[in-house]
């Protein structure tokens, strides 16, 4: 059956409360939600194949069906994963839309001539050649410069195998955006409190959860299949939900709370909460006696910060936002104020992260249920191979004393040390000469676009490798195009949950076109590299199989259960009421008093700072997600397409009627560097936006159709055109995009400004 839009607006009218609960019946309305394996039609012909999901980072796992002929019929979820419970959402249902998608890439391409950014000069080429060129420059600029000269770019399961091949190399740059342009202040702000960062996914008990505060988490719109179940099953069993959201959220509309919070005043809000919290007692008194440290400074840091002065900040009612705090002293410990995912915003935003952690802290959250669980990772011996070398320069190099507090490397980081005039420190330190960009589209992951080119243009050779035509393909020296996640296998999925777990991930049919899993081009380009030592596995099933006969399993069982659970070690999922702790942290102890941030001359409590407001006539610029959508990356794909096939802003009626802007009336956004936007977006006229404010999805307005993306191309507008003021969080290497703000043009200019 062919689900219309409609269909899906019906759907999704249920927002969180009922968009991906395993007991709805209004699921099997989208292709793929089957209650179990007892609705797949009783044929013999169809073969049931093990997978994991690859449409975002989730990865829930799930089962592929073919025909006799090889063809892709169905995914449905694997009832024994944690992830996904059985279900997967409209974009794993939509995984299918990858393998069938005609605009994916097809051949290896070279550039013969033309300069990067020109896609009239790609020519088709041999693997053998493509393979070739890759490591002959990988050779040549390790030769020249060393091996830390090349970086790799990454997101997605195969970023396994490239690491694998780069740190053979000699290189350990690998970013993946997915930190500093995403997670990375929150990693930073909760290790300094609780001595561990949250992960993914994150260990939070929702389902027994008897309060939830979402601040600038969009729960239902960012489709985290796992949290919207159990979501769903904490509202049906009474919980409490308070959002703080500019907008009218879909978790907004399932809320006991809504704070419409004034953009940038966060912290003054979570300030005032901790202010309430400690004064008037309603913090978990044994737990922060026992196991915090610094609540005496705490206590006088906020001091002043009372709800009357966080109104004036934030444009609050008092009120409220003494009520939303009792709400959540009185559900302690089982509370949960949501670390969030995507947390990079104003350039502070690892002490807005730290105050969220603290808020926990007080209430007693960390480790009980209802709050945070003590995930479990079940530990995948490696596949013998000698010691990786010891790489003389990283990127930190060039950036002397910064970022000490930062575990990984930082995506924004790579791209400053390309270009050698935006490096702190260019003595003995390799700016890159080449990037390896696999699985992320970074003309759109990475902020201010002028700067990511600017960097592409000081490199000797880019090489990508994709399912599909990206912006950042036409850039390319080479373009290797991988398979889709239905056609190859991949490393095991190994994620922290409530039980310890594998998932298998195998090819369901043989690849279409001339497209090559990444394990083997991986291994084709450490080969040549003369890095044979490091691929002694004639395949990759040979490796599989050998890790999962190290823990008791094997290919041939996983080819048939598809996922695994362990027990686990202990049973510690939470902590016992008065047990004794010590946590990674310089005194033992959580500390709502950061030593570590003291020592690197960070402010070690939450500072709240004023940022700057729109000018007269221009509005915040805020973007987020759409259920149906991963990024920039699924916009093409054929079934999702369907159910969003570009995006709108949204716009006040307040706003609306100032500039005599209609529904569905098309219109350029200009934002406050004279940027103005390559397509006009529609106007979609709603009360669910604060008058100061404009929202829009991320991820469309590509203008990409020489390469190949004929579905999407100029469909909605790009949002990351619009962010060109971007604030560097010091403390974690956070880009903060959210000071940015756009006024309307209702014209087609006649000379577009471009960066």
């Amino acid at each position: 059956m062919k689900t219309t839009r409609r269909d899906f607006i019906k759907i999704t009218s249920m927002g969180a409360g009922g968009l991906a609960i395993a007991t709805t019946p209004l699921l099997n309305w989208i292709p793929g939600f089957l209650k179990d394996d007892s609705e797949i039609p009783d044929d013999a012909t169809l073969k049931r194949t093990a997978t994991y999901c690859e449409v975002c980072f989730w990865k829930c796992a799930a089962w592929t069906y073919t025909d006799k002929k090889g063809k892709i019929v169905k995914l449905i979820g694997n009832k024994d994963d944690q992830q996904s419970n059985g279900r997967l959402c409209p974009r794993g249902t939509g995984g299918l839309g990858m393998y069938y998608d005609n605009d994916r890439l097809k051949k290896p391409l070279i550039r013969r001539k033309g300069k990067r950014g020109e896609t009239d000069y790609f020519e088709e080429a041999s693997w053998d050649e493509a393979l070739d060129l890759i490591a002959d420059n990988m050779q040549r600029i390790k030769e020249k410069y060393g091996p830390e000269c090349v970086a790799l770019f990454s997101h997605g399961s195969g970023t396994s195998h490239f690491a694998h091949m780069l740190k053979a190399f000699g290189s350990t740059n690998i970013a993946a955006p997915s930190y500093a342009q995403c997670r990375g202040p929150r990693e930073v702000g909760f290790d300094a409190t609780f001595g561990e960062s949250v992960g993914s996914p994150e260990p939070l008990d929702i389902r027994n959860t008897k309060c939830m505060v979402l601040i600038g988490s969009h729960i239902g719109e960012n489709m985290h299949n796992g949290q919207v179940q159990e979501m769903s099953q904490a509202i049906e069993n009474g919980a409490t939900i308070i959002t703080v959201d500019p907008r009218f959220s879909t978790a907004a509309s399932k809320s006991k709370i809504w704070l419409p919070i004034k953009p940038a005043t966060d912290l003054a809000l979570l300030l005032a909460w901790i202010h309430i919290i400690i004064y008037d007692e309603l913090y978990d008194k044994k737990y922060v006696k026992k196991y915090t440290y610094g609540f005496e400074q705490l206590k006088n840091h906020v001091k002043t910060f009372t709800p009357e002065w966080a109104a004036t900040e934030t444009g609050l009612d008092p009120n409220k936002i003494r009520d939303a705090a009792y709400e959540m002293g009185h559900a302690s410990p089982s509370v949960i104020v949501h670390p969030g995912r995507h947390v990079t915003w104003y350039g502070d935003d690892t002490q807005r992260s730290r105050a969220i952690a603290i808020l926990n802290a007080l209430l007693g959250s960390y480790g009980k249920r209802g709050g945070f669980y003590i995930a479990e990772k079940f530990k995948i011996p490696k596949y013998p191979h000698p010691p990786y070398p010891k790489p003389k320069r990283t990127w930190r190099d060039a950036f002397p004393g910064s970022y000490k507090l930062v575990n990984e490397v930082i995506s924004s980081g790579v791209c400053e040390a390309t270009i050698p005039n935006k490096m702190i420190n260019e003595e003995d330190t390799c700016n890159f000469k080449a990037w390896l960009v696999y699985g992320t589209n970074l003309i759109s992951s990475l902020p201010d676009i002028s700067n990511t080119l600017d960097a592409i243009n000081h490199l000797e050779f880019i090489a990508v490798i994709d399912t599909m035509p990206m912006e950042i393909t036409g850039w390319a020296d080479v373009v290797l195009p991988e398979a889709t996640y239905l056609e190859r296998y991949d490393m095991l999925r190994v994620l922290k949950h409530r039980k310890p777990s594998v998932a298998l991930r195998a090819p369901a049919t043989k690849p279409l076109y001339d497209s090559k899993p990444g394990w083997w081009i991986a291994k084709q380009i450490g080969e040549r590299l003369g890095l044979h030592e490091f691929f002694k596995f004639e395949n990759i099933e040979e490796e599989l199989d050998w890790q999962l006969k190290k823990i008791g399993s094997s290919l041939e069982e996983m080819k048939k259960i598809g996922v695994k659970t362990f027990d686990r070690t202990y049973d510690d999922l939470y902590y016992r009421d008065g047990e004794d702790l010590e946590f990674n942290t310089n005194t033992g102890k959580i500390e709502l008093y950061s030593t570590a941030m003291a020592e690197e001359g960070y402010d070690p409590m939450p500072v709240y700072t004023k940022h700057p407001q729109a000018a007269p006539g221009y509005y915040r610029f805020i973007y987020g997600r759409a259920p149906m959508h991963t990024f920039g990356k699924t916009v093409n794909n054929p079934y999702l397409f369907d159910l969003m096939d570009e995006n709108s802003v949204w716009v006040n009626p307040k706003v609306a009627k100032e500039w005599d802007l209609k529904n569905g009336q098309k219109i350029w956004l200009k934002n406050q560097d004279g940027i103005i936007a390559t397509f006009p977006v529609k106007v979609r006229i709603t009360e669910r936006i604060r008058s100061d404010s404009v929202y829009v999805v991320h991820g469309f307005g590509h203008n990409n159709k020489k390469m190949g993306l004929k579905r999407s191309d100029g469909r909605g507008m790009s949002d990351t055109e619009m962010i060109t003021n971007v604030m560097n969080d010091k403390i974690s290497g956070g880009t903060g995009m959210r000071g940015n703000f756009v006024t309307f043009l209702s014209e087609k200019p006649t000379k577009k400004q471009t960066v």
